[in-house]
């Protein structure tokens, strides 16, 4: 070796920096190649981090760029209620230009197809948006849609009902002109669209169309523009107050340009975990991988060490070896990451409300190598530690025999350094205490977890394998247990990435199986609301004659909180969320089936003279901050109404029924102005779309909702975001594989040797190679099986304690998943050590000597 042809006086001489680079740079001579696989392991982790930084940098600057376009105001006031009509003057003096717009649900009929769609309505008056514009095709629609009863409608609408231009269609009793094509609005994503689209129609209109009726719940929306910015700050210290006191809510382009940085802030700290997921897996390869490196090293650092160096130089020339090469890999992942960073706005595109342009963003490509290096050494330093006790007599040893190990408190210490080095970076991304603990600990535990159930199958395989079985397949099994083996590091690995995957997809399946209750046949999958007292008899001898049934047909009632335990909004500012919206109640004698008393007693109907005991949802409750027997008085459309806290439900969110946050008794609510709620169940879609559109041109103020049309909304927003983290996760199934690939080269040299024997006594090459593949059958067994084990006991404890669903586990997909792993392994394992076995022993000591 080339490290060795040196004279004894040089190892005498003083150490210094320079010569400490020269030693390490003539030791990687032969082993370049191995060194830069052991730290690619990191490059696909740094790629991933260094992509999301970019993106996130490249992001905030737009959002800060395109702010008032995002906007489309200088300032915003929303009201889920009626403006007063003293308030009302003072906003129409607001500003040096001002827009009005109403929103809320209602159906869309497409008088030319015949078919129908709930969809937001957003009736508009003025000249907003001021910033940026609303583009739709023609371009001009934008600007004249509200010169006459035109529409303007939502593409993916035009699309799934085949409509045109110049077509009619039908909101409420009035039918509009497609004047134009919607295709963006300020603010809109592409997922907005999807799951609840835009019409908008002139205001003037919205009386006419007769859906500003009782129950009818509308958004208020007012739009200014200021031309001089210090009369915007004067008005909004005027308003901001009294506003807040009314449940008047104030949007500024300032707070909306801090509102969807801090929602997308919150998507790429996911993204940034994801890759740090996939980052921690590189590490636990570069460290088993080094360990293995410095165990072949033993005899050339003992005979070194023989030539008088010192064991802090020998440790100082591996730590530069392991630090030069890992600078280059995280200089690698760096250049890596500034090109994904280009892919991430395609992958993010339906969830983007504004352009990005993309940029190189320096600060994220130093954060990167800074990290890439940091971690390099950190997570190599357990095995390079251990370079400081090699004693000179291990250069007379037997390779395979080592010196029984001291407990080394540096190396306890590193671990511990690497412990700090999650928890901090993960406290970078997520800004809470609480969650990075919990992070961690979760980390932790998964790794724990891996690592037991690979022991406990290891053990299990090697307690239960037939003795029976030919040679070839105990030998195949036998070698998970050579010396300096890695089974236990490529289990964790593996097993961890697929875990990952496997947790995304049978999470999915749990949500879509949840909202999935509509597909049962006792189970309605239609419903209809804002039915007005008048119109219940009518439209459930509509819904009889096409032979469908009436199910959980309830009144509902828009009330408002006035007043906790005597106290208003004007006096608890502390609790203002409580006083702020409207109220969906009900009133009923006796609980459905998806409710539960929880504490207190359910009480049924009101008595004459006495207290009115209503029972709250226990989360509803919680917000409210009210206990049993409190006093909450409701107004009801202008009459107060006193109450007590008689009792706290559990509700059912999931099932397909009709549940509500406030209930009161019979006897109470029998004359206040309600509407009602009718569910059904449609048996086909040409029944389903026959029937909304009748019930659209003889009501047209009743709003229908298709579960199975939300159950394909759901399954496609889930396909959307599950696609997100694939994409991510991604990242830890290809550092999965590189782990496989460095660690089946690290141990080359020990396949070698165990070839060579096996050779030697007669074997051919095509049973050390099925050997082989045995071995990685085995392997990839153990990793899946351990991956899966995690991932199904993970989705069954999220299934039952967080979306409250049972799970069963799709054999078939578990099956493929399973073997696909298992495959990956053992192509792997066998392609990467095919070319030991193509030459003959004689050969392969002759180039090993």
């Amino acid at each position: 070796m080339k490290l060795l042809k040196m004279s004894k006086s040089e190892f005498n001489q003083p150490i210094s920096i320079a010569w400490l680079f020269k030693m390490a740079w003539r030791d990687s001579r032969k082993n370049r190649s191995r060194l830069f696989l052991f730290i690619s392991s990191i490059v696909l982790g740094i790629a991933a981090l260094v992509a999301v930084y970019s993106f996130k940098d490249n992001l905030q600057r737009d959002i800060d760029s395109q702010a008032k376009e995002l906007a489309g105001a200088d300032l915003i006031v929303d009201s889920r209620r009626p403006v007063e009509k003293a308030r009302q003057k003072m906003l129409a003096q607001l500003g040096d230009d001002r827009a009005e717009e109403r929103t809320f649900a209602s159906m869309l009929y497409f008088i030319k197809g015949e078919g129908s769609r709930l969809v937001q309505i957003k009736a508009l008056q003025g000249k907003y948006p001021f910033y940026g514009k609303i583009e739709t095709s023609p371009a001009a629609a934008a600007t004249q849609f509200q010169s006459g009863r035109n529409a303007l409608v939502d593409q993916t609408l035009m699309l799934q009902f085949n409509a045109k231009v110049g077509d009619s269609v039908k909101v409420g009793a009035l039918n509009f002109k497609i004047a134009g094509t919607l295709n963006k609005a300020p603010g809109q994503t592409g997922i907005q669209a999807t799951i609840a689209p835009t019409v908008f129609i002139p205001l003037t209109y919205l009386v006419e169309t007769g859906l500003t009726q009782i129950g009818s719940r509308i958004t208020y929306r007012y739009y200014y523009q200021f031309l001089n910015d210090d009369e915007l700050e004067k008005t909004l210290k005027k308003i901001e107050v009294p506003f807040e006191k009314e449940g008047l809510d104030i949007e500024t382009v300032a707070s909306k340009k801090e509102s969807t940085g801090r929602s997308f802030r919150d998507m790429s700290r996911f993204l940034a975990l994801a890759g740090f997921i996939a980052l921690l897996l590189g590490c636990i390869g570069v460290g088993s991988a080094i360990h293995v490196y410095i165990q072949e090293k033993l005899s050339t650092i003992a005979t070194l060490r023989c030539l008088g160096l010192k064991a802090r130089a020998a440790f100082l020339i591996y730590l530069i070896q392991i630090s030069c090469i890992g600078l280059i890999g995280a200089i690698l992942g760096a250049a890596l990451g500034t090109g994904i960073q280009f892919l991430l706005p395609v992958v993010l595109k339906d969830f983007l409300p504004i352009e990005i342009t993309m940029q190189i963003s320096w600060l994220a490509v130093a954060q990167g190598v800074i990290l890439g290096l940091l971690i390099s050494i950190l997570f190599a330093l357990p095995s390079l530690l251990g370079v400081r006790k090699i004693s000179p007599l291990n250069a007379i040893r037997a390779s395979f025999e080592n010196a029984t190990a001291k407990r080394d408190p540096l190396k306890w210490l590193v671990y511990v350094l690497m412990l700090l080095f999650v928890f901090g970076f993960t406290y970078l991304q997520m800004k809470s205490l609480v969650q990075t603990i919990a992070f961690t600990i979760a980390i932790l535990i998964a790794f724990l977890l891996l690592m037991a159930f690979s022991k406990g199958l290891m053990f299990l395989a090697k307690k239960f394998l037939p003795l029976s079985w030919s040679y070839l397949w105990r030998q195949g099994f036998a070698n998970l247990y050579r010396p300096n083996n890695q089974t236990l590091m490529l289990t964790v690995s593996i097993g961890l990435s697929t875990a990952f995957i496997c947790t995304l997809f049978f999470v999915q399946a749990i949500l879509i199986n949840r909202v999935t209750l509509s597909s049962s046949a006792n189970q309605p999958n239609t419903i209809l609301f804002d039915i007005q007292n008048t119109q219940k008899d009518d439209l459930n001898k509509l819904t009889t004659s096409y032979k469908l049934p009436l199910m959980n047909q309830v009144p509902v009632i828009t009330m408002r909180i006035e007043q906790i335990n005597g106290k208003t909004l004007a006096k608890d500012t502390s609790n203002s969320n409580a006083f702020r919206g409207e109220i969906r109640a009900t009133y009923q004698d006796s609980l459905t089936i998806a409710e539960k008393i929880i504490d207190g007693e359910w009480i049924g109907k009101a008595e004459k003279d006495d207290p009115i005991y209503i029972s709250l949802e226990q989360g509803y409750a919680k917000r409210l901050k009210v206990k049993l027997k409190d006093k909450i008085v409701f107004n009801v459309q202008g009459m107060l109404i006193p109450t007590v806290v008689g009792s706290f439900r559990e509700v059912n969110w999931g099932r397909m029924q009709t549940n509500f946050r406030v209930v009161f008794p019979t006897g109470v609510l029998e004359d206040a102005p309600q509407f009602h709620v009718l569910m059904t169940r449609l048996p086909s879609k040409e029944i389903s779309a026959k029937y909304q559109g009748a019930v659209v041109r003889k009501f047209p103020n009743v709003s229908v909702i298709d579960l199975d049309l939300v159950l394909e909304l759901v399954d496609e927003l889930l396909s959307k975001i599950g696609f997100v983290i694939r994409f991510m996760a991604g990242f830890s199934m290809a550092t999965g594989w590189i782990v496989l690939l460095s660690a089946v080269l690290t141990s080359k040299n020990q396949r070698i040797k165990e070839s060579i024997l096996l050779r030697t006594l007669g074997a051919s090459g095509k049973q050390v190679l099925i050997i082989n593949a045995i071995e990685y059958f085995f392997l990839g067994v153990l990793a899946a099986g351990a991956g899966l084990i995690l991932s199904l006991s993970g989705s069954w404890l999220l299934a039952k304690y967080s979306f409250d669903a049972t799970f069963t586990p799709p054999l078939v997909p578990i099956l493929i998943l399973f073997s696909i792993v298992v495959g990956l392994v053992v192509i792997t394992g066998v392609l990467s050590t095919r070319n030991v076995l193509n030459q003959p022993p004689l050969k392969i000591l002759r180039n090993e000597g």
